[in-house]
């Protein structure tokens, strides 16, 4: 018993904020063991970077093949699931979507950049003080690129088709179809200037797949091509060529639906439903009639085209195909001046459109249709052959980053030399900058010039030279004369270091540009997170209070007999 007047000590109750069995994780330690994550993804497609980068055989859950060099689809194909290491999937994905290459390239300079600083953070510097000196160093670096970058007058074609085509080429040294570059960047280029020159959507190049033959088999189509679509008994009957034809693209179903499907009829006499039936069949034949009183030849549908329709129409000589795609339908209408029509009241002439020629052909083992020669033609269909389906798709990876670069080459008109020689460049700008800077933000730009240089190390590596002999090379020449020597770096095909403006060897200054801001704010964003919290119930659905199957409240233990 306490004594009277003695004041009894309150007890303290404890305070749980965060649900039983969350895991929580927090300090340097958690800050390591990110960057540590990342360093893992990066090392995983380090060696697929550059010409003699190689490749990745990925086998997903549903036992589907995927062979790629290209960063961001084995980034995507990966499936991290570290949360700070899927930072870097983003950033592939975004620099994929925005200029088309770079995309291993980003992700191995936003790892570097950790690399070098994680030594820093388990010394306790504090990690504002390098996102600090990070931004710092994305500023003078991309500001050193638009010094550097070299643009082309537009206004002298063959000059500019010829920096299209050398960007594009350097595009596709990493890729599969290095060895066909010629071949290949005379198609993209072709394809890039056939669009909009204004919009320059990438969507209106439509890249079809058709397994057989050879790369050197692939076309390109001044127009739209796309698979023949299913089609009933009648269609063959149909003439499959036309010469200056109209054509009309709609999104009306022509087809008769069954009324069991669709709904409920109550009749008392046999006149009654004969009535409701023809009613229907006129209402399809005045659809029909309509559209052959516009003076169609072509009959295009998004919606499906029965068989009394596509026998009506081969009656009169009128091609048709139905449940055609809408990306299809889209650029047929960008191509030949039509537009899609919901309904064919009121279709007229001026609805339709036209091109010079219309054909159905065999490829391989398909039948295509082909529409050529279009008034409005701001839009192409490249055709790709190959072998194996895997190598096909590789391709068309290979065909999508190539465009996306040209597409920014043409905007910009800006190019810097590739090759690792314009990452040398800005180490070499960064270590003399950083050497009139006092305090911790010396170290912290000397860490990111130094990170730089992971990309014709990289290059080295991949190529079996010698690192450390091509390094120190490099480091030389740019120090020496960096006016003279400003666009050295790693040349691959004679294993030497070379003038890679000179060898042609450019990429659009966008592409750096874009690179080491997306590593640069990736880095800060995995430096600035010093806790994670992890919800047990989404790792474990037992936990979080649900009961075992088979028992209820009160249920005791099973009986032994």
């Amino acid at each position: 018993m306490a004594r009277r007047g003695q004041q009894v000590p309150m007890m303290q109750p404890q305070v749980i904020v965060l649900k039983e069995g969350t895991d929580t994780s927090q300090g340097v330690p958690q800050l390591l063991s990110n960057i540590s994550a990342c360093l893992a993804v990066c090392d995983t497609i380090r060696t697929t970077l550059g010409p003699r980068g190689m490749d990745k055989l990925i086998v997903d859950s549903q036992k589907r093949v995927t062979i790629s060099n290209d960063g961001a689809t084995i980034m995507k194909l990966l499936e991290v699931v570290q949360p700070a290491a899927r930072t870097l999937v983003d950033i592939a994905r975004a620099q994929d979507a925005e200029v088309g290459d770079g995309t291993t390239s980003v992700v191995l300079l936003a790892g570097e950049l950790l690399k070098e600083v994680k030594e820093y953070v388990d010394e306790g510097v504090s990690p504002q003080v390098i996102i600090k000196g990070f931004r710092k160093a994305a500023d003078l670096a991309i500001n050193r690129v638009r010094e550097l970058a070299v643009s082309v007058d537009r206004a002298d074609k063959t000059e500019f088709r010829a920096l299209l085509e050398k960007c594009a080429g350097t595009t596709m040294n990493s890729k599969l179809i290095g060895s066909q570059k010629a071949f290949f960047t005379q198609m993209v280029v072709d394809a890039v200037m056939r669009l909009d020159q204004e919009e320059l959507d990438e969507d209106m190049i439509g890249i079809k797949k058709i397994p057989g033959g050879a790369m050197q088999d692939s076309l390109l189509v001044d127009g739209v091509a796309f698979k023949k679509a299913f089609s009933y008994a009648g269609f063959e009957q149909q003439p499959k060529s036309f010469h200056a034809p109209k054509i009309a693209c709609l999104n009306v179903e022509l087809e008769l639906k069954a009324e069991k499907d669709n709904a409920e009829v109550r009749v008392d006499r046999v006149a009654e439903y004969q009535a409701v039936v023809d009613a229907e069949w006129k209402i399809i034949f005045d659809k029909l009639d309509r559209i052959v009183d516009a003076g169609a030849n072509v009959v295009l549908s998004r919606l499906p085209i029965g068989d009394l329709a596509t026998q009506y129409f081969a009656d009169r000589n009128i091609f048709c195909a139905g449940r055609v795609s809408k990306d299809d339908l889209d650029r047929v209408c960008e191509a030949t001046g039509c537009s899609v029509q919901s309904t064919t009241a009121g279709l007229t002439s001026a609805h339709l459109g036209a091109c010079e020629r219309f054909e159905e052909r065999q490829i391989g083992g398909q039948r295509f249709n082909f529409f050529r020669g279009c008034p409005e033609a701001k839009t192409c269909t490249i055709v790709l052959r190959g072998g194996a389906e895997q190598f096909i798709d590789e391709v068309e990876r290979s065909l999508h980053d190539s465009i996306m670069v040209v597409r920014r080459a043409v905007k910009n008109q800006a190019v810097v030399a590739g090759g690792g020689a314009i990452e040398m460049e800005l180490s070499r700008y960064l270590r003399e900058t950083a050497r009139q800077i006092e305090g911790k933000q010396q170290l912290i730009l000397t860490a990111v010039a130094k990170a730089l240089e992971v990309i014709p190390r990289q290059l080295c590596e991949n190529a079996g030279f010698d690192t450390t002999d091509f390094i120190t090379q490099l480091r030389a020449r740019h120090a020496q004369d960096p006016d003279r020597f400003r666009w050295h770096g790693i040349d691959i095909d004679d294993e030497a270091v070379a003038d890679m403006f000179a060898k042609f060897v450019w990429e659009p200054a966008l592409v750096k540009i874009n690179a080491i801001s997306s590593a640069v704010e990736a880095a800060c964003l995995i430096l600035s997170v010093d806790e994670t919290v992890s919800s047990q119930q989404a790792q474990d659905p037992m936990a979080g209070g649900q009961s075992m199957p088979g028992r209820g409240r009160g249920r005791g233990m099973p009986m032994m007999r």
